[in-house]
């Protein structure tokens, strides 16, 4: 039982850091060859903008940024949640508040990924256009943040 709180504990862990660093991360461009975007910038021929008004959703990817921003909050508090019933819950009780906080978490990665998916496809006609590491990384953690929500809820202190 106490690998497995471990195990859990260190995979929330993972999926902060990861959410975090794909929140902040700004993409860059392969020596000025590709064009990429993430939430903050734009790089195209090796150059780094902040997004244009007149060619993207302004309020779309404000969306975006927001719900990010609110599963980082999320996340580090469902883990502090985590911690803190950890060492004052009674035996054989479930970790009911820290899962249905992660699923939250869960559900803003959720809407902020498809947001973006649905909003901005028009950056990537090229084959050497890519998201970058920041889109991959916040699906990993929509699926980490899923599995350990769920976990939470299952998970009794014994």
């Amino acid at each position: 039982m106490l690998v497995l709180l471990a195990g859990i504990f260190v995979v929330h862990i993972a999926t902060v850091i990861m959410l975090f660093v794909s929140t902040i991360a700004n993409v860059s461009s392969n020596m000025g060859k590709t064009n990429s975007s993430g939430l903050w910038l734009q790089c195209a021929n090796g150059a780094h903008t902040f997004f244009s008004l007149f060619r993207v959703s302004l309020d779309a990817l404000k969306a975006v940024q927001a719900f990010m921003i609110l599963a980082i909050i999320f996340s580090f508090v469902s883990l502090v949640m985590f911690v803190v019933q950890l060492f004052t819950m009674e035996k054989g009780k479930r970790f009911y508040m820290t899962g249905a906080i992660m699923l939250v978490c869960w559900l803003f990665i959720l809407i902020s990924v498809s947001i973006y998916t649905a909003r901005f496809p028009q950056y990537f006609k090229s084959s050497l256009d890519h998201h970058g590491y920041s889109f991959i990384l916040a699906w990993i953690c929509f699926c980490f943040s899923f599995i350990v929500g769920i976990l939470y809820l299952v998970l009794r202190k014994k």
